[in-house]
């Protein structure tokens, strides 16, 4: 059973990604054969992993999930949302920015699952602890379409004003 939201926040991200993915899924679905069960379960399982993994303290989660040629959008506004196309321009410009700034790596605190043919949703929280000592806590709701093990599209929703106060308020560290 999932548990109601526990602010006005996390119930807008909840329905922003439950509405986004049910305006996508059914297109997909008339655009594309329907994958067997296995596959979904599949699919569910190795986010799922990729997300335990993270949470004890791996750190090759993005490596581990996501195609060389993975299509990551950020949704929202400001000057983190965009587009990336590849890993590891998304790492590049994305993923090293942020974490560079942090003295605690963002670590998943809870997540939900949820599998849709070749498409995982997960909603999940995420902690750490920026240069500065200040706490960075967000949540974040991620359509993934799986493909062959890997993920090769994302969309990304979360709260972008505490992540772009982190890019604004830590300086970037200098080029060694």
């Amino acid at each position: 059973m999932v548990s109601p939201p526990t602010s006005p926040f996390r119930a807008a991200l909840m329905a922003v990604a439950l509405a986004s993915s049910a305006a996508v899924l059914p297109l997909v679905a008339m655009a594309s054969p329907q994958p067997e069960p296995e596959a979904e379960a599949r699919n569910r399982q190795i986010v799922t992993e990729a997300f335990d993994r993270w949470q004890a303290g791996g750190t090759t989660f993005f490596t581990d999930l996501l195609s060389p040629d993975v299509v990551w959008t950020i949704e929202g506004s400001g000057p983190s949302a965009g587009r990336f196309e590849g890993r590891e321009p998304f790492i590049e410009r994305a993923v090293r920015p942020f974490v560079s700034r942090l003295s605690t790596p963002i670590r998943p605190t809870n997540k939900t699952v949820w599998a849709d043919g070749d498409h995982v949703i997960v909603n999940w929280d995420g902690v750490g602890t920026a240069k500065d000592g200040q706490a960075y806590a967000n949540s974040y709701a991620w359509i993934l379409r799986m493909q062959d093990g890997q993920a090769v599209e994302v969309t990304a929703f979360l709260d972008l004003a505490p992540y772009d106060d982190v890019l604004r308020r830590i300086p970037a560290p200098s080029p060694q």
